[in-house]
């Protein structure tokens, strides 16, 4: 995949902050889903995904949701993906994760037809309304209501259902890169690495192994620009991640599958509405999806502000917004996303 140069859609928020984390669920849901469709592994697979964590109680009341989509949209998918830096304080559940922001937030739109997948972020200090709360960085929805709250505010700022939640913690990303033996990426700006001592990642075609691309990912001090390169760096590793998971040699090989999907499922909590029958129909629907047919987007915003009460945030494009929502209503989504995309 080539890099294009970052929209404005990704500019940073700046300030001293907890590391943003890479949405490791997308790559994980993603896997299950194609992955089941390789007879030789479809049971280890669904057996291995069996032992996920589930989230009871995940969606708030009917009262509070959108309208069920109706006509061809309706055979629409959108995962809410949330990232957690910590498991909480239940003894490390992540399905009773609470008083913690979610670092990452991500909507994953699978299509009725099936041929592609659409990817939004939305930057963890984006200023909407939280539902019962008054006006607050969506980043603390889950902090206050937990995964239920979560998916009310998603869903009244896309004004769409959600029909499955995650929820990830970073542990399992190196091992997810490492069971893919690595990935390779094209890095645009070359830059010491602070979170690896010693260690310099130079512009142009690099092959990166987990601890390296944690470190490619987590890095914000080295560029003028902080956050905005940061968030680009992610994406584009995001999407090697991808390539290496849709590549022939992964689908083909019982043992890199096996690895793949064992490097998240411990870091790794699902709606319990989610089952295993579901992920293998999606699987097959989903089975000529490769890495070519992903597309990332960031909700539109207008870049970085100051909110009443002083804190640093991102401020929504609200004349864009209708546009995001009548996509996701209409099942358009990739259509809006191909303009706004930052890698391809």
């Amino acid at each position: 995949m080539s890099a294009q140069s970052a929209p404005t859609t990704l500019t940073g928020t700046g300030g001293k902050r907890r590391v943003r984390r890479i949405v490791v669920i997308v790559l994980s849901i993603v896997a299950v889903v194609v992955l089941v469709v390789t007879g030789v592994t479809a049971g280890s697979v669904l057996a291995t995904f069996q032992a996920v964590e589930k989230i009871p109680n995940a969606f708030p009341a009917e009262a509070d949701r959108p309208p069920v989509t109706s006509g061809v949209a309706a055979s629409s998918m959108n995962f809410l993906l949330l990232g957690s830096d910590s498991r909480g304080e239940h003894k490390g559940s992540l399905a009773e994760i609470n008083g913690q922001n979610s670092d990452t937030l991500v909507v994953m739109h699978v299509p009725a037809d099936r041929d592609q997948i659409t990817v939004m972020s939305i930057p963890r200090d984006t200023w909407l309304a939280i539902p019962g709360h008054g006006e607050a960085k969506v980043s603390a929805a889950m902090s206050w209501g937990g995964v239920p709250l979560a998916v009310q505010t998603v869903e009244s700022l896309i004004d769409a259902r959600i029909d499955h939640v995650a929820v990830v913690d970073f542990g399992g990303f190196q091992g997810l890169t490492d069971a893919l033996g690595g990935v390779d990426i094209d890095n645009p700006i070359a830059f010491d690495s602070f979170y690896l001592t010693g260690h310099a990642f130079p512009q142009g075609p690099q092959h990166l192994t987990g601890t390296e691309a944690l470190a490619f990912a987590r890095e914000r001090a080295a560029f003028p620009d902080g956050d905005v390169q940061r968030v680009h760096n992610q994406q584009l590793l995001i999407a090697a991640i991808f390539d290496g998971i849709l590549e022939q040699a992964t689908l083909t090989d019982p043992g890199r599958v096996s690895a793949v999907i064992g490097a998240v499922t411990e870091h790794l909590a699902v709606d319990d509405t989610l089952a295993s029958t579901d992920l293998v129909g999606l699987g097959v629907e989903l089975r000529e999806v490769r890495a070519d047919d992903v597309t990332f987007f960031t909700i539109p915003t207008l870049g970085a502000g100051t909110s009443p009460d002083g804190q640093v945030m991102i401020t929504l494009d609200r004349a864009a917004l209708p546009a995001v929502q009548d996509a996701f209503r209409s099942d358009t989504l990739d259509d809006l996303a191909v303009g706004l995309r930052s890698v391809s």
